[in-house]
């Protein structure tokens, strides 16, 4: 049985790997919107497969998609 190998990055290594500023990555974790990660005591690690499935994730073909409707007047 081969055993799978997964690179875990720490909360400094996530930002430079997805560019989100450290206390947005912070925040994204307090409301459970940004990338699945685990505790290690009291040190976050996010698993590379992870970080990747949640910027597939984002991925748009425009900028207008999922933008905030106006209001008509």
């Amino acid at each position: 049985m081969r055993s799978i190998e997964v690179a875990y990055l720490s909360a400094k290594e996530a930002v430079a790997y997805t560019g989100v500023a450290f206390s947005t990555l912070a925040k994204m974790r307090m409301r459970g919107d940004g990338p699945e990660f685990c505790k290690i005591g009291a040190k976050v690690a996010y698993p590379r497969t992870d970080l990747d499935a949640w910027m597939c994730g984002r991925r748009q073909r425009s900028t207008s998609e999922n933008a905030p409707r106006r209001s008509s007047r």
